[in-house]
């Protein structure tokens, strides 16, 4: 993604093991733990969801990125956040979305433009496969979250009810369609 005056450059990629120290840091927020939920407390924690992450993208069932700041103060990359595609099947025309974003790179727009870069890899990506709709879930107390949803053109479809334990508070299901041009079926907004 290219950078703008008023936005720093953001870079997707996959997750690497020398990543590991700098999320346990990011994981000290409170913000993060709440929203976040994947119980990273010290390196080994960080190296195992690492690795989870990479096993993800063996498998092909799970694509994660980390979003950073290329070349950062220092000339070194800085972390940003995480996007995730999971789901994804031959065949399946639903996927789903997820992502978090550090505390110091809230309110810049980095999960939005994170969100928006996905969303176009994986419904040109995994078109053959028949991808056509994707899922955004959050919290329904989350309004940050909302407002990306809404801001990447994933509509509010459905209020979601608690579902201890995975799910304690109700949720908000956002949907995108992928534009199918040549049919005049649903779009993905230009």
């Amino acid at each position: 993604m290219d950078a703008t005056q008023s936005s720093t450059a953001l870079l997707l990629r996959q997750w690497r093991a020398v990543d590991t120290a700098e999320l346990v840091g990011l994981h000290r927020d409170g913000s993060m733990r709440r929203w976040a939920g994947s119980g990273i407390q010290d390196e080994a924690d960080a190296a195992r969801w690492v690795h989870e992450q990479q096993r993800g993208w063996e498998t092909g069932d799970r694509f994660a990125f980390a979003v950073v700041e290329p070349e950062a103060a220092g000339g070194e990359e800085r972390l940003m956040g995480h996007i995730v595609l999971k789901g994804v099947a031959p065949g399946s025309p639903t996927a789903e979305v997820g992502y978090w974003t550090a505390a110091h790179t809230r309110g810049r727009g980095v999960a939005s433009r994170a969100l928006r870069t996905l969303t176009d890899w994986a419904f040109t990506t995994f078109a053959g496969d028949g991808l056509t709709r994707m899922h955004l879930l959050h919290q329904a107390d989350n309004p940050a979250s909302c407002r990306v949803a809404q801001k990447c053109h994933y509509e509010l479809t459905e209020l979601l009810p608690t579902a201890p334990p995975a799910y304690p508070l109700d949720g908000h299901l956002h949907v995108r369609e992928r534009i199918l041009r040549a049919t005049g079926r649903p779009t993905r907004p230009g």
